[in-house]
Parts: structure tokens; C-alpha cells; sequence
């Protein structure tokens, strides 16, 4: 990569930026996380057999994901459902030569190798299928946060098939999640959903 486009990338961007390098080995790509993790935590890197797309995440989209994950967090804790909570750690996979860091992602139950749930917040589009991604690492939902929305997708018989509500998590309303994805009212918004829940229950 060259040192013009990590200049650019140094810059904490107003939009999404993205940057797609063909040909890339698995080795170059570990050598390029190992270099870009520690100093470019605004980065989310996605490699899918040779493929290589580098992502500058904005404000907004960072404020989004957090909002995201603290009301995910409330709805495990309100329903007493175990869970550990791995952000956006990296995920690969050589044998399928596949990486990417999710959003935000958790295990149910208990921590594992790969994650259950993994949420992406998609606020432009992008060169490299994640899907195709979380398919070869045997991640079981994905869900998209996009146009104020969640697009649900279940891992089943080695193929993704869109759902309407989560079958992990069967009684979580995405409705009424989706109406408290307010990040700049962040505290209030997670704050009345555990109310509602709480009166639900």
C-alpha cells in the first residue's frame, strides 16, 4: 500500500472512504492487520479470497454501532440471556481465506472461536461481499443496520437466507429496536428501551 493512501486514511473522514487491492496474499493481509491494527482503529479491513477492501469508518457510523450495541446489550441483560460481547475484533480464516472485523458481534452463551450474531452498519456500499465473508467463517446471523433498518440473515444449509426476526433470539421485536436507534439521544434511547422491556416482561 502506498504511503499516499495511508496519508489519507490518517484522516478521520467525514463519509465512509474505501480503497479495494486485488491480488493481495494472505500473508500481505496479515502483515497489512498487524501494521494498520494498532494505528488506524477507524479502519475495518475485509479480505475475501485475494480481495482486499480497506474502510475508514466516520462519526457517524461509529456513533451508530455504539447505540446499536448498547441496546443489544440491555435487551441480553433485561431477558437474562448470557452473552459475551467481542466489538470489533478480527476474524479469519485461511483455510477459506477470509477476514473481516464486524461492527459488533457477540457469542451466546459463552465465548467461541467465531461469533453467533454480527452486525454491520452499512451506510455506503461496499466492493466486497461480507456475506460471502461470514458465510466461509460459519457465522450463524448477520444482521445490517440500513436506511434505518435491520436486514436479517440466518446461516442455513451452507447459505444465508433473509428472515424477518432473529431465530437466536426469537423474542427480540426488531421494530421496536429499530425506533431506539437514535445516536444522538444515546443515553435516553437506551434507557426508555429497557423501560419498555421491562413493562413487557
Amino acid at each position: 500500500m502506498s504511503s499516499q493512501v495511508l496519508e489519507q486514511l490518517q484522516v478521520q473522514p467525514i463519509a465512509e472512504q474505501r480503497v479495494v487491492l486485488d491480488g493481495i496474499s494472505w500473508q500481505q493481509y496479515e502483515i497489512l492487520l498487524a501494521t494498520l491494527g494498532n494505528d488506524f482503529p477507524n479502519l475495518r479491513l475485509s479480505y475475501l479470497e485475494g480481495t482486499l477492501e480497506i474502510m475508514t469508518t466516520s462519526p457517524e457510523h461509529e456513533e451508530l454501532k455504539k447505540t446499536i450495541a448498547m441496546l443489544i446489550e440491555a435487551y441480553f441483560q433485561e431477558a437474562r440471556i448470557r452473552y459475551h460481547a467481542i466489538g470489533s475484533a478480527t476474524f479469519r480464516k485461511v483455510a477459506k481465506q477470509r477476514g473481516l472485523e464486524p461492527d459488533e458481534c457477540y457469542c451466546l452463551e459463552q465465548k467461541k472461536e467465531f461469533p453467533d450474531i454480527a452486525i454491520e452498519v452499512v451506510l455506503s456500499s461496499g466492493t466486497v461481499d461480507k456475506l460471502e465473508i461470514y458465510r466461509g467463517l460459519g457465522v450463524t446471523e448477520v444482521w445490517f443496520w440500513e436506511n434505518k433498518q435491520f436486514s436479517i440473515y440466518h446461516l442455513r444449509s451452507g447459505k444465508y437466507d433473509r428472515v424477518v426476526s432473529s431465530e437466536l433470539l426469537p423474542n427480540l421485536d426488531f421494530v421496536l429496536l429499530s425506533s431506539y436507534v437514535r445516536p444522538t439521544d444515546q443515553f435516553d434511547a437506551v434507557m426508555e428501551f429497557r423501560d419498555v422491556l421491562r413493562q413487557q416482561s
